[in-house]
Formats: structure tokens, C-alpha cells, sequence
């Protein structure tokens, strides 16, 4: 009884000590006895080169784990001991027959561990669980994931190489991607993540660490190293530093050959040991020796540092502390096994101080030589147990003393989580180098002041960036598939002749420095070439810092670091000033040494992320695809595009369907679509607002101040904010505008319109329609024409009706004030400014039809589909350029436009409109009527077939008649854009408003909203 009550009470105190001191560090020392360590024979070190760190004070030895330790060690029998020191490689793309060889290891030689290599995540997880059935004591189970699981595994997620981490100033992101990679490792039943590399490369030349390494800079590479170790280690996985004693420096790889470190015993401590020291100061718990011949610790012929007693025992063991498992690099590379046979290297290993061999080779053979070596004396049966009882305490510390099998259930979502695709992406972002800016010509601020192309460069190009450039600016984009030839090369520059600058982007650029970095010599003369030629030149590579070295000089250089989707993304971002840039090199290059970087600021411009970077849930937004794929297939509409941003960043921008129900033709986010109604708040009211700064313009004036013919007429006392507030009078629409140009029996009166365009029909109505331009004069004077409504309240005022011919009075307005069509006006202070290259009114004069979204086929006026054209009829007879209907764009454009809204006029570094505009325009005058100056509101009892019931009393937006809606919430700092051509074929189809789609989707992005600021309406 006291016996387990003692037992029980220092289980406990061990419990209180490890939660008080809540550190790796400590909880690794509480499973070591001082005496295991004092009684392992240590050889005689004639001189210590290397200063230790200073040790911390030992705490009170009482480990909670003895029970499970000293009773599993005492049921070992020699055999099954000598097993825990071998962990044998394995992989999950393997046929029946290597499992069965396995088990075979597992059963014959009571394997201590496993490390798994090639394969994917589920097939892992089930051998896994059919290994560790087969084993008494539970495995060790590592892998090699330097970059998380997808380094090894398919179907996982890969995480930026660490080079790219030594970009990054902030190691908070290192530490999460640390943490993050450790959850997938428990997840998938491993214990040993052997990374971090701590290795310092200082050799360019270095042909198998390189873009392993976190750089060139020791302090840089500490940080790092110890940041992920801790990210590791604080989620439960044992974090291996490698490749000890450094592999940074040397220019051959030990898979093939056993490579030389030429360093003295000076440069050693201060360079290569750095990190390694640091990393056993703070709680380190794994050493991976590196297969390496280092004269100035161990000059014995041909000896690796791995099978040095000097080394691992002398150097990592008694010099500098280390109290944590040692296992040795792989022992079936050619660089150890120069030096013997498998069995024998095997055993010089152990002896050396390694605990755990890595991937040996003659299991059988090695046992035997191990079990000779006892009996001889070579080494003793507490080496023996030493080892094996370190091995167990790391075991248990890991959880395998309460092993459980990996649940298969949904390990593949919980081993690609969305927060992990934002992690990558944030580490993506903050590694991004600008190196050189010359005269700041980065961030680019206008959008308008030069013209510019773009060149792709390389093997596997993708169009990615090239897209995204042409998202903030219209960009003509060229590309070399391949390494250019000289003719190739001067076709290119004559091309590119009548533009200013030239972004040219590199990719395809390996890590082999043995073949230039994957740096043709066509693709450095074009550079070349290029800047000769007195172009500005912004310079992009995607791939390796040391590439640098192969290209002149250029106005502006940026290296991504790395080549992938995200990272094509990224850099067009951070030319455009949407991200900032953060990212310092790495290593020294030409004249750039490490640690050099330009850092340059946003410029409130929208950019592009993940839902979960801004606070959003992405399986949530998922929902999104159903509703819009179920309305395409009950005919709601042909096809659609939806854009969600928030907090200035788009997350969610998809296209479905097709642009008809019977072609192949697919809606892409380049199709251009008629915006219907919107065009009242996307060029009308942007143009009024304009007015309104400039103090052009009096809302409280009458509309016949500014439009004399209006004087005398009953249109002569409505005022601006009548016609904004849609309480001014005017019918909603007026057929006779184009009923007037029609015979009797509906056709076209050949006075107005012609089939074919003159000089005389000149003015567009439908793609196959033309009219005399005298014809908007007509429509106008018709307008003044026209009667009243007979909408009046109490006092005599005119009440609330929707009218489109209150915009088309505005439109008037605003041509009468600047002295141009609204379409210049509105393109040129607005569009073009903020870079929307698919917005405008007729379309068919920049677009190919094909790019345009169809709506109606008309029977009842221009008899013919409308294709290019605008639907709206009074739009239609102005030639498409109205105050209510006629614009055309993309969800993306508009995206853009509305988050400058949202962000009060400032976009790009400008200032649009005065901060007080658009919350003046937009804030709510009639509630009855959800009314603002221009915008439209939400409806307050929530009740709204295309408003979500969540959107908060400040949002505001417009739709369409065409099935379009554009909707800004300033108080979540959230814009929706929905665009569709539900109207096609027919106007009559209403089912959007019946079935609430916009609502639906709508109701959606505030769902998936992860952080609220409005709780409350």
C-alpha cells in the first residue's frame, strides 16, 4: 500500500513540475537520470575545443514516466533491446511484398522504429496500424518532412522550402508552420519529424543542402531552427537538428560520396556549431549526424564524423550537453558506407554515441555484430540498456505509452485543413523579396501613367501571373515557352517596342547549381538584351536567390524565393502595392549580401487570400458552388459569377455555367456581362459623387438649374436629391421612347433604324441595328415629354417611385456639367484610374462578342438576340450609353470599384472621394423604402429576395435586372458581387427572385463569417 501510494505521490509531483515549468526543455530533462548519463563510458578528450553552453540547474528528478520505462526495459529480453535501436525505412507505395518484409523485420528483430519515405497519407495510416499490431513495443514512427508531410507524402500539404523561410523577418511564422506540421504528424501517427536542417550554407555550390538551409547568416539560421524545433516539440513531436556537426559548407553529397569540411576548430564553433548549440540550450530532444569527414575534429583516414567517438560522444555529448536522442543520417548512403561493411559501420556508429540507426542496412548481419561486441566486451550490457531506456523515456514522452491506433476517418481533410493552406500562404507572402528599386518605381501608383507589357519566361509557365498583372492593370502579355534563341530574342524586343516598362517573369529555375539554377543562357541575354534596349525592366524569379547571380542589373529585381501558384499571385500584388514586401535575402549574392531586402508599403488596393486570412470559414463558402450549379440546372440562369472580399482581400471568386444553355461556351472571370440597374450606382452616381467634391454640383438644386429645357415644364422644381431618392415624380420607365420608333404593326421604322451601319446609321441599338444618332436627341426631348406620376402624399410632395428616367435625367445632368458623354467622363476619372479593363459601355467595340454574356432574344422590339449590346430598350435607343442601364463588366472589376466605395473613396494611394462622400450617399433617407442617395439599403424587417437578413443597417448596394447585385457591409468590411444573365433567352424567367438565389448566396458569406463585429442589426 505504501508502495503505490509513494508511486502514486510522485507521479503526481512529477505532473505539478511539468505543468510549472510548461517547457520542452524541462520535461525532456525530467526523463533523463543523471545517473544513466554519469555511468556511460566516455572516452578521453585531451583539449575542448568548443565552449558548452551554460547548463540550467537540474530540477528534482521524480519522472512520471518510470513505471511504464523500467517495467517495459525489464521485459525486453537481448534481442528485442537490441532491436529499439534500429528504425528501418518503409514506404506506402509499395507492393504486398515489401509489407510482408516488414513484418518480417517487425517480427524477427523487434524493430524500435520505422521511417517512412514515399507514399500517400491513408495507406500510411493503415500500415501504421498493421506495423505497430505486429509490435510488442509500440514503434517509433518518423519521417523525413523537412516542409511538412508533402515532402514525402501525396495528397498532404507542402509547406515553403526553408530558404524561403529565411526570407521571412517574422518567426512567429515559423514557429506555426512548426506547430501546424507537428499536428499532421500526430494525426498520421508519427512521433520523429526529422527537421529542422540547421545546417549554416554558406557554400553556394552546395549540392545537397542549399535550399534546405535557412540561409547563409547564423543568427538567421538560429532563429529559424529553433522557432520550428519549438513549433515541433510544443505539440508533441520530437524535432531532430541536422545535419551535425554542419553540412552548410561543403560542395559534395554524402549520398554519394563522403564529403570534406575543411573548417578549423574556430570557424566551426563560431559558424557551423552555432545553431546546434543554441538548439541544445533550448530544449532540443533530436540530433541527426551528418556522413561527413572533418579534419579538425577527427582527422582519423576516411572516418565520418557519424562514426567519431570524438564527435558524437566527445563533441554533442559531453562538451555541449546534449541530453536528447542522437540518431545518425541514413545508413545506407554511400558516404558512411565507404568506409566498411553495412554491419560493421552499424556497429562504429553505436559505439560512437548515436542512439537509433537510420535506414540500415543488414539488419540480421548488424544484430550479430552487436551481440559479438557484448560478449567481447566492446561494449557493455548498460551501454546496451542506456540507450534503450533513452529510447523508451522519448517513446513515452511521445505518447506511446498510451498508444492508439490512427483513426482513418477523415484524415484527409484533417491533413489538409484551410488554416493550413492560409498558413502557406502567409509564409508565401512574407517571404517575397524586392532586392532592387531603382528610383521606388515600386509599388507602381498610377495604373494610367505608362504602358506596360509582360514576359513569361520558362519550362511549365503558367498564365497565373500574367492574370493576376492584368487584374490591377491592362497588361499585354508575351511568353517564352523555352530557352530563346538569339531571333527569338529580337522578335520578342520588337514586340515589345511601344512599351515603357516590361515585367518580365522567370520560372522553371531549379536548385541544382550545378546546371546554373536552371538558368538558360537565352534567358539572360533576353534580360539582357531587354534592358539595353532602354526599357525599365521589373525583374521576377521565382525560384532560388542564387539565380540572381546569372541576370544584369535591372530597374527592379523581386525574388519569390520559390515557384508555385501562390507565389505567381503574390509578386503582381506587391509590384501594384496591394501586399506590401517584408522578405530579406537569405544568402549573399553579387553585391546583395544576406539580410538585404526593400521593403515597400501597400497601397490600399484590393488583394487576393484565403477565407480564413480575413476571418472567414472556406467550407462554409463551399456551399456557395451548390447553389449556383442547382440554379444553372433548374434555368435560373445560363451561367454566373460571384466575388466575396473582405477586409480589402478577395477570397472567393468563382465562375459557373456557360454564357448559353446549349453551347460549350463556359463563363470564365473574364466574361463580360450587361450590370443592368447597377450601372446607376458603378458610372452614374461614381460620376455625381465626383461633382459633388469638386462642389459642382448642389443636391438640394433644381435639376433645370443645370438643365435649362427642363424650365417650364412639369419637370422644372424636382431637385438632385429627388432623382437620387427616386421621389421626383417621373414615371419608373416610358415605352413610348421606342414604341414611338415602330410601325403600326411592330416593326422598325426604317426613318430611325437601318440593318447594316453608314454614315448615316451610325449609332448601335442591337448587334445587328443601327440608328441615326439624331435619335438619343429624340429620346431626350421625349423624356421632357412625358408625363408625371400621380404619386403624391399629404403635402402635396411626390412620393417614392423607382424610376429609371430619374438616372437618365442625371446622366443629363452630368454631361451638362462636364461637357462630355457620361461614358468619358465616368472611364476616365474612374475606370481607368482604378484599372478595370472590362468595364465600359458598348462593349462590342474593344470586346470580341464571344467574351460577352448574351441576354434576350427580342422578339418584341430589335427582333434578334442581344449579344454585346445593352438589354435595357430606353438604354438601347440613347446607342447604349445611359444613366440607368447600358454598362458592362466583370465581378472582379466591380469587386474593385466597390471596395474603393468601401474604403471611402481611397484606392491605389489616391483619394477618389472625399472620406465623407460615399457614407453621405449611402447612409439611409427612407426607410420605408430602404433609400439612399443613389444606393439602395436594406430592407429593415430583413425581409429582401436579394439581401441576406445579417447585413447590417450601413450596408448598401444595388441589383440588376439582369441578375446582378453588388452589395458592401462597412461594419464587416465585406463586399459581394454576384453577376448572371438570368434574362436569357427570355426576360419573362424570373426565377432568381422566386427561388431568392442572390439571398441564398448571400445568406451564405455572412454564415461563413468566422468573426463578427455587428452581432446585432
Amino acid at each position: 500500500m505504501e508502495k503505490r501510494l509513494g508511486s502514486r505521490i510522485r507521479v503526481v509531483a512529477g505532473i505539478l513540475i511539468l505543468v510549472f515549468f510548461g517547457s520542452v526543455s524541462v520535461a525532456w530533462k525530467l526523463i533523463q537520470t543523471r545517473e544513466t548519463y554519469a555511468e556511460i563510458e566516455k572516452p578521453v578528450v585531451e583539449k575542448k575545443l568548443f565552449r558548452a553552453p551554460k547548463r540550467r540547474a537540474e530540477p528534482v528528478i521524480v519522472l512520471p514516466e518510470n513505471q511504464w520505462v523500467d517495467s517495459t526495459l525489464k521485459s525486453l529480453s537481448l534481442e528485442e533491446k537490441i532491436g529499439q535501436l534500429f528504425m528501418v525505412a518503409t514506404f506506402s507505395n509499395r507492393e504486398e511484398a515489401n509489407t510482408r518484409y516488414i513484418d518480417k523485420l517487425i517480427d524477427d528483430f523487434h524493430l524500435g522504429g520505422l521511417i517512412f519515405f514515399q507514399g500517400g497519407p491513408v495507406r500510411q495510416a493503415q500500415l501504421t496500424n498493421h506495423y505497430q499490431a505486429h509490435s510488442k513495443v509500440p514503434l517509433f514512427i518518423g519521417i523525413d518532412g523537412e516542409w511538412g508531410l508533402g515532402m514525402r507524402l501525396d495528397s498532404t500539404i507542402s509547406f515553403p522550402k526553408q530558404m524561403v523561410l529565411g526570407a521571412i523577418q517574422d518567426d512567429e511564422l515559423v514557429y506555426r508552420m512548426g506547430s501546424d506540421i507537428a499536428q499532421q504528424c500526430r494525426r498520421l501517427g508519427i512521433q520523429i519529424n526529422f527537421a529542422p536542417v540547421s545546417d549554416i550554407n554558406s557554400n553556394p555550390k552546395n549540392p545537397v543542402i542549399g535550399i534546405r538551409s535557412f540561409g547563409e547568416d547564423r543568427e538567421n539560421v538560429t532563429r529559424k531552427a529553433v522557432a520550428y524545433m519549438k513549433g515541433l516539440q510544443h505539440n508533441g513531436i520530437i524535432a531532430t537538428a541536422k545535419h551535425f556537426p554542419g553540412h552548410g559548407d561543403t560542395d559534395a553529397d554524402s549520398h554519394f560520396t563522403l564529403p570534406v569540411l575543411t573548417h578549423s576548430a574556430d570557424q566551426l564553433d563560431n559558424i557551423d556549431l552555432y545553431p546546434y548549440k543554441q538548439l541544445i540550450a533550448d530544449s532540443l530532444m533530436g540530433v541527426l549526424s551528418g556522413h561527413l569527414f572533418i579534419p579538425a575534429l577527427d582527422n582519423s583516414p576516411q572516418l565520418a564524423s557519424s562514426l567519431s567517438e570524438k564527435v558524437i560522444t566527445g563533441l554533442l555529448k559531453n562538451q555541449m550537453g546534449f541530453r536528447g536522442l542522437v540518431f545518425t543520417d541514413a545508413m545506407n548512403m554511400r558516404g558512411v558506407l565507404k568506409t566498411g561493411r553495412a554491419a560493421e559501420v552499424n556497429l562504429k556508429a553505436l559505439i560512437a554515441g548515436n542512439d537509433v540507426l537510420l535506414y540500415p542496412e543488414n539488419v540480421a548481419e548488424t544484430i550479430t555484430k552487436i551481440k559479438d561486441a557484448l560478449n567481447q566486451g566492446t561494449i557493455t550490457q548498460k551501454f546496451l540498456d542506456d540507450k534503450v531506456k533513452r529510447i523508451l523515456q522519448a517513446k513515452y514522452w511521445s505518447g506511446l505509452g498510451q498508444y492508439k491506433p490512427v483513426d482513418i476517418n477523415n484524415l484527409y481533410s484533417d491533413l489538409n485543413k484551410e488554416e493550413s493552406k492560409e498558413l502557406y500562404r502567409e509564409l508565401s507572402e512574407a517571404s517575397v523579396t524586392v532586392v532592387r528599386n531603382d528610383n521606388n518605381i515600386l509599388p507602381i501608383t498610377s495604373i494610367t501613367a505608362q504602358t506596360m507589357a509582360s514576359v513569361l519566361i520558362g519550362e511549365g509557365s503558367t498564365s497565373v501571373f500574367q492574370k493576376m498583372l492584368s487584374t490591377y492593370k491592362p497588361i499585354r502579355p508575351y511568353a517564352f515557352l523555352s530557352d530563346p534563341s538569339q531571333e527569338e530574342i529580337l522578335q520578342m524586343l520588337s514586340y515589345l517596342q511601344t512599351y515603357e516598362t516590361v515585367v518580365v517573369g522567370v520560372t522553371g529555375i531549379s536548385s541544382n547549381p550545378k546546371y546554373n539554377y536552371g538558368i538558360s543562357t537565352g534567358t539572360a541575354e533576353f534580360v539582357k538584351q531587354l534592358k539595353q534596349s532602354g526599357k525599365k525592366v521589373i525583374l521576377c524569379l521565382f525560384g532560388s536567390p542564387y539565380s540572381i547571380q546569372f541576370f544584369p542589373e535591372t530597374d527592379a529585381l523581386i525574388c519569390a524565393n520559390q515557384d508555385g501558384l501562390d507565389q505567381q499571385e503574390i509578386v503582381p500584388q506587391i509590384i501594384f502595392g496591394a501586399l506590401a514586401s517584408k522578405g530579406k535575402l537569405p544568402v549573399s549574392v553579387l553585391s546583395y549580401k544576406a539580410g538585404d531586402g526593400i521593403e515597400t508599403e501597400a497601397l490600399n488596393r484590393i488583394s487576393f487570400g484565403t477565407p480564413e486570412s480575413v476571418g472567414m470559414n472556406a467550407g462554409m463558402l463551399q456551399k456557395i458552388d451548390g447553389i449556383a450549379n442547382a440554379a444553372i440546372t433548374d434555368h435560373v440562369f445560363p451561367g454566373c459569377q460571384v466575388v466575396v472580399a473582405r477586409r480589402g482581400k478577395i477570397i472567393y471568386d468563382k465562375s459557373f455555367g456557360g454564357l448559353n444553355y446549349r453551347t460549350p461556351e463556359r463563363v470564365t472571370s473574364e466574361t463580360i456581362y450587361d450590370v443592368a440597374s447597377v450601372t446607376k450606382v458603378a458610372a452614374t452616381l461614381q460620376s455625381l459623387m465626383l461633382l459633388y467634391d469638386r462642389k459642382l454640383i448642389d443636391l438640394d438644386e433644381r435639376a433645370s438649374h443645370y438643365l435649362p429645357e427642363l424650365i417650364g415644364t412639369n419637370k422644372q422644381n424636382f431637385t438632385i436629391r429627388d432623382l437620387l431618392m427616386h421621389r421626383s415624380g417621373l414615371v419608373s420607365f416610358y415605352p413610348t421612347l421606342w414604341d414611338r420608333t415602330k410601325t403600326s404593326a411592330g416593326g422598325l421604322l426604317p426613318e430611325y433604324y437601318s440593318s447594316k451601319p453608314d454614315s448615316v446609321y451610325n449609332l448601335q441599338v442591337a448587334p445587328k441595328l443601327f440608328a441615326k444618332p439624331a435619335l438619343r436627341d429624340s429620346v431626350w426631348k421625349w423624356v421632357v415629354k412625358s408625363p408625371m406620376n400621380n404619386s403624391k402624399d399629404k403635402t402635396g410632395k411626390y412620393g417614392y417611385v423607382y424610376s429609371d428616367l430619374g438616372f437618365l435625367t442625371l446622366q443629363k445632368v452630368i454631361e451638362k456639367i462636364t461637357g462630355q458623354p457620361l461614358n468619358i467622363f465616368v472611364a476616365a476619372n474612374i475606370y481607368e484610374p482604378l484599372g478595370l479593363p472590362y468595364t465600359g459601355f458598348d462593349p462590342l467595340h474593344h470586346f470580341s462578342e464571344k467574351q460577352i454574356a448574351p441576354t434576350e432574344q427580342d422578339y418584341r422590339f430589335r427582333s434578334q438576340l442581344i449579344q454585346g449590346t445593352v438589354h435595357d430598350q430606353m438604354g438601347a435607343v440613347q446607342g447604349g450609353v445611359s444613366g440607368h442601364a447600358g454598362l458592362f463588366s466583370t465581378a472582379t472589376d466591380l469587386a474593385v470599384l466597390m471596395q474603393m466605395n468601401l474604403w471611402k473613396g481611397n484606392y491605389g494611394g489616391r483619394q477618389f472621394f472625399a472620406p465623407g462622400t460615399v457614407p453621405l450617399f449611402s447612409r439611409m433617407y427612407d426607410e420605408a423604402h430602404h433609400r439612399g442617395l443613389g444606393w439602395d439599403k436594406a430592407p429593415s424587417d430583413g425581409n429582401s429576395a436579394y439581401v441576406s437578413a445579417q447585413a447590417s443597417v450601413n450596408s448598401f448596394g444595388h441589383t440588376g435586372f439582369t441578375g446582378a447585385i453588388v452589395w458592401m457591409d462597412p461594419d464587416e468590411d465585406l463586399l459581394f458581387v454576384f453577376l448572371s444573365n438570368r434574362i436569357h433567352p427570355d426576360a419573362e424567367n424570373n426565377s432568381i427572385t422566386t427561388q431568392r438565389t442572390r439571398r441564398k448566396i448571400h445568406d451564405v458569406v455572412y454564415m461563413s463569417l468566422l468573426e463578427r463585429k455587428s452581432i446585432l442589426r
